[in-house]
């Protein structure tokens, strides 16, 4: 298997991307992984020497002279850019170089590399991003956390179909709860697109659909698929990252102000905050993968650091492993989306 990793996207590239490719090639070791940076050779070789000794390990270099900035229009950027770093690693996918690509640079323009680069599943309109978030007993999918902000009926559907796939082969969640994100779980509350997708979810075969959810659903884990349009769900997911930031601030300047006796009871339970701190830290998920396009594509956070490259390695390994692509197009197939809209 060989993972293309946009080495020149995000906050701290090339320097946290490539420690990240490193921590996740010395995991890997033992197994049949290459991962192939793509970016400034010069840049991407200088960052990996001041790593140490990695020329033993199944890491290498392909060269992309351009990089797309986050202030760029998305579309035409990628149309212009064509050795563009994200673009060029998409295009290593698309030519079976690779199986999968990562990105974390802009949403905007991997979103649209991965559309021109590699195209639509026969059936799905237009891709959406998965994005798992935590919950009380594990884990929730939110489809779509921001690929598409104009939502059709129809789109919803292809959502949710897509969604229960990643949830029960990457997730591992047998016959997953698919939720419609509402402001209420009456089927007569509701704007005109969740009324009108409503009926067409329950008509789903592949689909658990369960009808209607609300926001604190998701981290009360009473569902484990969420089906939403793109700006709703980027608002939903940028909330729970911020909520869950500024909780662990809140308890951690609590314990500074407090008492003698009450810092040392801390001590007592700083396993278990640090145990929620893990949770609650998106590094730790690494990666949401593009779902919808015709190949293996994982966007990751423009913060993302080491911990998080590494993370998205193994989530691109996971889901190439579990052949997701194929199965969502099995299913779309079965559902007729293909030839009834």
């Amino acid at each position: 298997m060989k993972v293309a990793v946009d080495a020149m996207g995000g906050d701290y590239a090339p320097d946290e991307i490539v420690l990240g490719a490193l921590q996740a090639a010395k995991e890997y070791t033992e197994e049949d992984l290459e991962i192939v940076l793509v970016g400034d050779q010069a840049q991407i070789t200088q960052s990996l020497d001041r790593q140490g000794n990695w020329k033993d390990l199944k890491i290498t270099v392909h060269h992309a002279s351009e990089v797309i900035d986050m202030h760029e229009s998305p579309g035409a950027a990628v149309r212009k850019k064509k050795d563009a770093s994200v673009v060029v690693a998409t295009s290593l996918v698309k030519q079976g170089h690779c199986d999968v690509a990562i990105c974390a640079g802009s949403t905007g323009a991997a979103v649209a590399a991965a559309l021109l680069g590699l195209g639509r599943i026969k059936g799905i309109e237009r891709p959406a991003i998965a994005t798992p978030m935590p919950n009380l007993t594990g884990t929730t999918v939110l489809v779509d956390s921001g690929a598409n902000v104009d939502s059709k009926p129809k789109h919803l559907v292809q959502n949710a179909i897509m969604g229960a796939i990643y949830a029960e082969y990457v997730l591992n969640i047998p016959r997953p709860r698919v939720g419609l994100l509402n402001i209420g779980e009456e089927e007569s509350k509701g704007n005109e697109q969740v009324f009108a997708t409503y009926p067409l979810l329950n008509q789903l075969n592949t689909v658990n659909f369960i009808g209607n959810v609300e926001g604190r659903d998701i981290p009360k884990g009473t569902v484990d698929v969420v089906v939403c349009d793109g700006f709703v769900g980027n608002i939903v997911l940028k909330l729970g990252e911020g909520l869950a930031s500024a909780i662990l601030q809140l308890v951690k300047e609590s314990i500074k102000s407090s008492g003698f006796w009450t810092k040392m009871a801390s001590m007592l339970v700083l396993p278990a905050l640090q145990g929620l701190k893990k949770k609650l830290d998106y590094a730790e998920y690494g990666g949401a993968p593009l779902l919808g396009v015709n190949g293996g594509f994982i966007i990751c956070h423009g913060s993302s650091r080491a911990k998080a490259i590494k993370n998205a390695i193994r989530v691109a390994k996971e889901f190439t492993e579990q052949d997701v692509v194929a199965h969502i197009r099995e299913n779309i197939a079965k559902e007729g989306v293909v030839t009834n809209e």
